[in-house]
């Protein structure tokens, strides 16, 4: 699952057309100016003008929807569905008595525009609901002048300004670079260029085990490519439980991934016959190694993005990452200008970024607000998928919890054996005294799904019991989410 939520790239696109509105005067500011309109952003702006604020949101992109919607989590997702369907198609439909897949065979390029497809109709709709919300788009460059003015370099060449009583930043985030890693976006690539890939390569590097690399590392190798994920850490997936990470890991090598585990890259580079050396050596120290492979994909992690945004001139405090400072009601330093999202401190997850906008123009407007950073999932969306919210078992020891564990897996599900897709297993975690669920894993098809009754129990307070007792329908997926939760205050009934 992609991390850059609200990025606000400053990168003019040709064929833009820009909608003549009347923007707030001197005499009338604006209530709430948006800069970045991003799933924090654009969520943020529509919710101040639901609340009767008048607002305006100012994207340079050209189009809505940030990193997530534009080259993250919408066209990575797409990819992932179609190549799916190929691999279960290829690999498993004649055992399922479905013959003549073998015939099958990729158009990548057909592929591609359906991903395109999916992008241009979710950008498209946001603007539908800035309209219905009466919330000014305003397409171009914004760079904050002072606490009340911002101007803004339109993507039409013209220059405009802004007044505001309160502005909030969500500006995103962007690919963390790499020392001796170039990229051109060809053949040495981030999440972007991985994205629209002219062909499929036989050979792919993807460097970094974390979410995004292992998304994007799921979808070529699916499609064809052999491919390796090199990671300087003993385990994959950054976060994740340490029995999931295992278990994960053992399903994607049976899926035709390869792993280089306590692995630093040391450098990747385009040689004469176009294809790329990486050069890799172990973490602890040892022989260097060369691999060389067609695409390589650099998926370390992001940053904030902030450039040409006028913090330095205005006073507004970032910390040692680059990240803008705020307090609990997302205010900066500088009175009348808030933060959220990737910008900001936390996970770089879409969902984050929006229960932040929304927070903040609460506060705003009501002068509170709410998010709970307990109850966040997260999600890989490979298959199996792999979804947790809370906190992992690292996580409790390192506080020094009394804590009870059920798991249940999915081999003993009903429904996912009668799919013949049984991978995987739900972990609960709660507090040995009181059963309060403390966190939820899961592995397994429609993980991503079914973590959203793990975070509403954590939202809740609830107990692994009360989950155990809410009757779950039959047969069904979730009823092994039930199951462990019966296996954590008591004893699972199948298994």
């Amino acid at each position: 699952m992609f991390r850059g939520a609200d990025t606000f790239l400053r990168i003019p696109q040709a064929g833009t057309v820009f909608a003549k509105r009347s923007l707030a005067s001197a005499a009338q500011p604006y209530d709430v100016v948006v800069i970045g309109g991003g799933p924090g952003g654009y969520v943020a702006a529509i919710k101040a003008s639901q609340l009767g604020l008048k607002t305006a949101c100012i994207e340079g992109r050209g189009s809505l929807g940030g990193t997530c919607l534009n080259v993250g989590c919408i066209p990575s997702k797409s990819l992932l569905h179609n190549s799916h369907l190929y691999h279960v198609a290829h690999e498993e439909f004649e055992k399922r008595g479905i013959d003549g897949a073998s015939n099958l065979k990729v158009n990548l390029a057909t592929m591609m525009k359906q991903k395109e497809k999916s992008v241009t109709g979710l950008t498209r709709g946001i603007e539908g609901l800035f309209k219905k919300n009466k919330t000014d788009y305003v397409k171009g460059w914004g760079t904050i002048v002072n606490p009340n003015e911002i101007s803004v370099a339109g993507l039409d060449g013209s220059k405009t300004t802004l007044k505001a009583k309160n502005i909030i930043i969500a500006t995103g985030s962007e690919p963390s670079p790499f020392p001796g890693v170039e990229v051109d976006e060809k053949v040495i690539v981030t999440s972007t260029g991985a994205l629209s890939l002219e062909k499929i390569p036989e050979s792919f590097i993807v460097i970094g085990g974390g979410v995004i690399g292992l998304e994007l590392g799921s979808v070529w190798t699916r499609l064809g490519s052999k491919t390796t994920v090199v990671e300087f850490a003993d385990a994959i997936g950054a976060g994740m439980d340490a029995d999931m990470a295992k278990l994960f890991q053992k399903t994607l090598q049976k899926q035709g991934m390869n792993f280089k585990l306590g692995t630093k890259v040391i450098s990747a580079k385009k040689n004469a016959a176009g294809k790329v050396d990486v050069v890799v050596e172990p973490a602890k120290g040892g022989p260097r190694e060369t691999l060389t492979v067609d695409v390589v994909l650099l998926s370390i992690g992001r940053r904030p993005y902030t450039q040409n945004l006028g913090l330095d001139k205005v006073g507004v405090k970032v910390d040692a990452k680059g990240r803008v400072i705020t307090d609990a009601q997302f205010k900066t330093n500088v009175a009348g200008i808030r933060a959220i999202g990737d910008v900001i401190a936390g996970p770089m997850l879409a969902h984050k970024s929006e229960e932040e906008g929304i927070a903040a123009v609460e506060y705003i407007h009501k002068g509170h607000g709410h998010v709970n950073y307990n109850a966040i999932p997260s999600v890989i969306y490979t298959h199996p998928e792999v979804a947790w919210v809370g906190l992992n078992e690292a996580e409790c020891k390192a506080q020094k919890l009394d804590y009870t564990v059920g798991t249940f897996p999915f081999l003993a599900n009903s429904r996912a054996k009668t799919n013949d897709d049984a991978e995987g297993m739900v972990k609960i975690i709660s507090d040995k005294k009181t059963d309060k669920i403390l966190g939820a894993h899961i592995m397994g098809a429609g993980a991503g799904e079914m973590i959203a009754e793990a975070v509403l129990a954590i939202e809740y307070g609830a107990s692994s019991e009360d989950i155990a007792r809410t009757c779950h329908a039959h047969p069904t997926l979730s009823e092994a989410f039930k199951e462990a939760a019966m296996a954590t205050y008591d004893k699972a009934i199948h298994f």
